[in-house]
């Protein structure tokens, strides 16, 4: 699945056009190396979203290309 679309699907970012602009501003990483927003994420990789002076550390638990509002959350694992 296409990075873009797993944040906008796992409610990591509500909307697919600011998850593509984040990846294209270099804020998104994937095992420590910038991402574009096409860049194919799998079960395993490390996401780090930059917002600002913060920055968030997730680990993809599973990949679903439909899911509940409920459900997103086990998608992915703060760490």
């Amino acid at each position: 699945m296409r990075l873009d679309k797993y944040l906008k699907v796992s409610r990591l970012i509500k909307r697919r056009s600011v998850a593509k602009e984040a990846c294209e501003k270099d804020r998104v990483l994937i095992n420590n190396k910038i991402a574009k927003p096409g860049t194919e994420v799998k079960v395993g990789d490390q996401i780090e979203i930059k917002f600002g002076d913060k920055s968030v550390k997730a680990e993809i638990t599973s990949v679903v290309e439909h899911v509940r509002k409920e459900a997103a959350k086990d998608m992915f694992k703060i760490l």
